[in-house]
């Protein structure tokens, strides 16, 4: 949920200013994640606390958005800008409350004492540290702020303060650390103790580290050291073909690390994924991953990966938010989700990443399809398909009921993962509860490298690109893409199916010119959002294959206008929300031709008989439903299973233009964050 970037530069010269000016834009690019203060690190010395050590850490800290700490920066005369310096590492965060208010003091980097002796930025939450914070508390050390972050400072030093000897590392000191930790965390440290040296680790919250030299490229390989002896001698010879037991040992060369690949891109595309309880260690200009044990299917090295991601992919070109153009991305997200997957020419579906496994999954006895928010809906969205073209029955799971629930699983059940970073707690949970108890486990995710992507048997990259926007849109017409197309995969060999797929696989070819229709509405969407942007609460509506997209749709208004809206199975119009109806209160229903038509026009009926006053999605040139509207966004048709990423997409624009003219921030809505890291 929180940003982490931290930058170390090693006999590459910069000036502190550049130093910060890389931070904070490294910060910036990490905005959209949410945030409600910021901070950074620096190597002082100090000239606000008169610490004039050169060995001394600055700390500048400041609520609200990046651009105010780079404000405060630059306004108070806190350390020598113009200094260079041959070898710096610096830190920087973004902070989502979890355990106290936004403020400067609960914002990160959180430090050990007043010498800021050692400091850390952390992504994550630690349910221990009432435990952790009572101990220390007892052993004389003073807690400043309300966070369970700054027990890791303070467990560090503590730890550092009471070593048998002094020639302990800071990676010994980090690795004793976590092993006392309880939880999901991402973490980076400095010391005052170790210039110049870094360490990271992550249990549960993504960290990846990017790589840049000048002279030669990167490794390919890192290789992963262990306490247990007996594997150095296999690890030597697996890696003697390269030089990663040194990687930049010696030789100028840059280093960021970051809680997404959108604040790295622009500096380097060599990067390298941190898996749960690797210890990443930078000194001498070396990069080294540690482990205390070696377990069971523990790959011994680490690869250095290519990021296939441009740096125009996250900029907003001209429009006025990321989410507007993310909506505007569609036809070409739906277009790389389909590319060399399916053969139009012969009518083919095939997903490298499910085919070796798809006899064991048409033998299941059932599919099980788990996500939270958006990713939730896009399974609820094609379940009704999957179960016609499988044959099999599918349970959509909410990931935090499903396992309070603790639902049975067995060993021959198939679940899918759905999550548009592959690092959604809940989903994350219950993918291991499924693994635990035998189910094969499928992955459908946008982030190469996440834990869900590393973690599941097999999977599925929906290749929508990177999606900036707190509010998901292209993940989400790129998540229903992948589940169609593994039902059409399914049922390939289904000679009593043959016409029902090819009617899908046409509607598929025919799909992002259809997308670019509906987004040619948007002048009219937006005069609709002109009428509704002042109500308080707004009603969306409807059945079958489009229920999903009410779900949907509700959910986008909710989070950038902050308006209440509810999605409502139009079948349950009689049983209580018939009750809300009136000429004031706003309803959108989706009626389109399919084989709920005529149920959906009777509820349409019962709206207009109570003085409702429906804005329908129609299909185009539907006079019946259109003399019964108060307004029609009319659609272009397509096959039933794929109405829903056509009337979705109106849902998305108005969401967008009602947060606009309710002044709010579109990209980065209050409360909330892109990636929920934590349960």
């Amino acid at each position: 949920m929180c940003g982490i970037f931290a930058y170390l530069n090693y006999q590459v010269p910069r000036t502190r200013k550049e130093i910060f000016e890389t931070l904070v834009k490294g910060l910036q690019r990490l905005e959209y994640r949410g945030y409600d203060s910021a901070g950074v690190a620096v190597d002082g010395p100090n000239k606000t606390t008169q610490d004039l050590n050169n060995n001394s850490i600055c700390l500048i800290k400041k609520k609200g958005k990046v651009k105010a700490l780079d404000e405060e920066i630059y306004q108070k005369d806190t350390v020598d800008l113009d200094e260079t310096l041959s070898t710096h590492f610096g830190l920087a965060h973004t902070r989502w409350a979890t355990h106290g208010e936004p403020s400067a003091l609960n914002s990160h980097p959180h430090r050990s004492d007043k010498n800021n002796e050692f400091v850390v930025i952390h992504n994550g939450i630690i349910t221990n540290y009432k435990e952790l914070k009572k101990y220390l508390i007892n052993k004389g050390y003073e807690f400043e702020s309300e966070t369970d972050t700054e027990v890791i400072p303070k467990l560090i030093k503590y730890l550092y303060d009471n070593q048998e000897n002094d020639s302990i590392t800071f990676s010994k000191l980090v690795e004793r650390v976590i092993q006392q930790l309880e939880g999901a965390f991402a973490l980076v440290f400095k010391s005052r103790h170790y210039p110049g040296e870094a360490v990271s680790t992550r249990r549960g919250s993504p960290l990846l580290i990017g790589v840049r030299s000048e002279h030669e490229p990167p490794a390919e390989h890192i290789a992963v050291q262990y306490n247990s002896g007996h594997l150095r001698e296999e690890i030597e010879e697996k890696n003697s073909h390269n030089s990663s037991n040194s990687n930049g040992e010696g030789k100028a060369v840059e280093y960021y690390f970051a809680s997404d690949a959108s604040a790295i891109i622009e500096h380097t595309n060599k990067v390298l994924y941190l898996e749960d309880d690797d210890i990443a260690v930078v000194k001498g200009g070396a990069l080294s991953i540690h482990r205390l044990n070696r377990q069971a299917g523990d790959d011994p090295v680490r690869a250095i990966q290519t990021l296939q991601m441009e740096m125009q992919q996250i900029m907003k070109g001209n429009f006025e938010a990321f989410m507007q153009k993310e909506i505007f991305e569609q036809p070409e997200s739906v277009v790389n989700t389909m590319r060399g997957r399916i053969c139009f020419d012969t009518n083919k579906v095939i997903l490298g990443g499910l085919k070796d496994h798809l006899k064991e999954i048409k033998r299941c006895r059932r599919l099980i399809m788990i996500g939270c928010g958006t990713s939730f809906h896009a399974a609820v969205a094609t379940r009704q398909i999957l179960e016609e073209l499988t044959e099999l029955p599918v349970m959509v799971e909410l990931a935090s009921d499903f396992l309070d629930r603790s639902t049975p699983v067995f060993r021959d059940d198939v679940c899918f993962f759905i999550s548009q970073s592959g690092e959604t707690a809940d989903t994350l949970m219950a993918l291991r509860y499924c693994k635990e108890r035998g189910a094969l486990t499928v992955g459908i995710t946008n982030t190469v490298g996440s834990s869900i992507c590393r973690e599941t048997d097999c999977g599925v990259h929906i290749n929508a690109g990177p999606e900036i926007g707190v509010a998901s849109t292209k993940a989400y017409t790129s998540q229903f893409v992948s589940l169609i197309m593994f039902s059409l995969m399914l049922s390939e060999d289904r000679l009593s199916l043959q016409a029902r797929r090819l009617s899908i696989i046409n509607a598929l070819k025919d799909l992002p010119e259809l997308i670019r229709k509906v987004l040619s509405l948007d002048d009219k969407i937006k005069a609709i959002a002109d009428e509704l942007y002042q109500q308080r609460s707004l009603l969306v509506m409807g059945r079958g294959y489009n229920y999903a997209t009410c779900l949907e749709g509700a959910l986008k208004i909710k989070e950038i206008t902050y308006m209440h809206s509810e999605g409502i199975l139009a079948g349950e119009l009689k049983h209580g929300p018939l009750a809300l109806i009136d000429k004031d209160m706003p309803v959108i229903m989706i009626l389109m031709r399919d084989g709920c038509y005529t149920k959906c026009q009777n509820a349409l009926q019962q709206v207009t008989a109570r003085s409702g006053r429906p804005i329908i999605l129609c299909s185009q040139d539907d006079s019946e439903v259109i003399k019964n509207a108060y307004k029609t966004i009319e659609l272009p048709e397509t096959v039933d299973c794929l109405q829903g990423i056509l009337s979705v997409i109106p849902l998305q624009l108005l969401s967008f233009h009602l947060a606009v003219l309710r002044g709010y921030d579109v990209d980065c809505p209050r409360n909330l964050a892109k990636s929920v890291t934590v349960e």
